[in-house]
């Protein structure tokens, strides 16, 4: 076995806690489907041109959850991840059953693999913080007002 097909097992290997389907009137009638494993977040869209999408789950920033009265009524709802992911910055899982467990779900993996991998919050602002939030000049949060 090469050692490339020794890495894509333990990428298949890993176990797949959530999965669901952007819904319509409340049906999975969509290709898009969203899932995670206790270390990543995958999105896979398409069925006859396949995207793949994969976010590690310590570089999620924020997690939001929104719920229109049109997803109410057919029990559904979104979550929207901010991450420091370069190519994928902010993803809507949309359209969704469960959105606020999955939100909650989400935020308690985001915090172990954080926790395990000693990411600290510093650290993640740096990765994401490419402007001056507050207004004061302070644009790497240290406390001392930068200059530029």
């Amino acid at each position: 076995m090469s050692k490339i097909d020794r890495l894509t097992n333990l990428t298949e290997n890993e176990e797949i806690l959530w999965q669901d389907r952007k819904r319509y009137l409340g049906l999975p009638l969509s290709f898009t489907i969203y899932s995670f494993s206790k270390n990543k977040f995958y999105l896979k869209t398409g069925i006859f041109n396949t995207k793949s999408e994969e976010i590690l789950l310590y570089r999620i920033l924020d997690i939001t959850y929104k719920q229109s009265f049109g997803q109410k009524i057919f029990g559904v709802g979104s979550v929207i991840l901010n991450t420091a992911d370069k190519t994928t910055p902010i993803l809507e899982i949309r359209s969704i059953k469960t959105p606020d467990r999955v939100r909650k779900a989400l935020s308690n993996l985001v915090e172990q693999r954080r926790d395990e991998k000693r990411v600290a919050g510093k650290e993640m602002f740096g990765a994401a913080a490419t402007f001056d939030d507050v207004g004061d000049g302070d644009f790497d949060l240290d406390g001392i007002v930068d200059h530029h």
